[in-house]
């Protein structure tokens, strides 16, 4: 009895005990070395970690593309040359040649480059684009200019002519030269004239492009002043007189008609309508007047005299001035 109790506690306690896990084998793996293993993917690089792409910084650095860099920005020569005209000779010296860059600078202009003075230029450039500016006299021309490798060559034609210019009284009375002074604008009316040349002397040769320029000669500094306007034309020099309606005037102050000029006489020309256009202090004053009725004041002290009188073109004229009239 006692051996049966004991039998059955120990079944109970065996059907309270786990059940052990039954291990189901897996399945055999193909060795390394199996020929049906298809082929491992290459793994992908790490861009933070590859070194930077060859930039173009780098590839200057390479010997080669330093030799070609070198090559392609060496100086090449360039000659320059002008002419007056499509079928002249080259100018053989009074040129003045400047060569710009392209690409303006921060202030906007235009970097000057080269520069050389005299007839032809021979110059070095490298390889670009340029503008170049040749001056010949007044006369000047620009244009662009494509500098390639090897020897380059570029000739201008600068279209100038030559002018040279004086006046006369109407009726061929010469002028003094240190009288006459000449004024060169574009053509065109009043409003659109610019000046070319200012003050310039009787018989100057001025060089200017071939065109239509308005002309003004000034006889002394008043009020003798002639316009005109006259055509330069290329390759010939125009030779133009202007006629003033003008005359050199003297004046004296005496006591009677031809006596001795007065000391210390302060005179003040006006024209008809009060405007003043001639003051002076002395015995024997001069200036050149228009064609025209003024009046002539001399003050002499506390007294005035004064006169009217008229100027026709002509030779000098000796206005007097008696104390008898007031």
């Amino acid at each position: 009895m006692r051996v049966r109790q004991i039998l059955s506690l120990l079944l109970a306690l065996a059907m309270l005990a786990p059940v052990p896990a039954v291990l189901v084998p897996a399945p055999a793996m193909a060795q390394e070395g199996d020929d049906a293993m298809p082929p491992m993917p290459r793994p992908r690089p790490d861009r933070d970690s590859q070194p930077p792409a060859p930039s173009a910084s780098g590839e200057a650095s390479n010997p080669a593309s330093e030799a070609i860099a070198s090559l392609t920005s060496a100086p090449q020569p360039v000659q320059l040359s002008a002419r007056i005209t499509q079928e002249g000779a080259p100018i053989p010296d009074g040129l003045v040649w400047r060569i710009f860059d392209t690409t303006p600078d921060a202030s906007g202009e235009l970097a000057l480059v080269a520069k050389s003075e005299g007839g032809a230029a021979d110059v070095e450039l490298p390889p670009g684009e340029y503008v170049v500016h040749v001056a010949y006299g007044r006369a000047q021309t620009s244009e662009t200019m494509s500098v390639a490798q090897g020897p380059n060559e570029k000739s201008f034609v600068i279209e100038a002519g030559a002018l040279r210019l004086n006046s006369a009284v109407t009726g061929d009375v010469a002028i003094p030269a240190t009288l006459l002074t000449f004024d060169i604008f574009t053509g065109g009316d009043d409003a659109s004239r610019t000046p070319i040349a200012e003050g310039l002397r009787a018989n100057e040769i001025v060089t200017l492009n071939a065109g239509t320029y308005h002309i003004v000669s000034h006889f002394g500094v008043i009020n003798a002043v002639v316009r005109a306007d006259l055509r330069v034309e290329p390759g010939q020099l125009t030779d133009a007189t202007l006629y003033h309606h003008a005359a050199q005037v003297s004046f004296k102050l005496v006591s009677e008609a031809g006596g001795e000029a007065i000391a210390d006489v302060e005179w003040t020309v006006k024209t008809t309508d009060g405007e003043t256009i001639f003051t002076d202090l002395g015995a024997f004053p001069s200036t050149v007047l228009a064609e025209g009725d003024y009046l002539i004041l001399a003050k002499l002290g506390e007294q005035v005299f004064n006169r009217e009188f008229q100027v026709q073109p002509g030779a000098l004229v000796e206005i007097e001035v008696l104390t008898a009239a007031f």
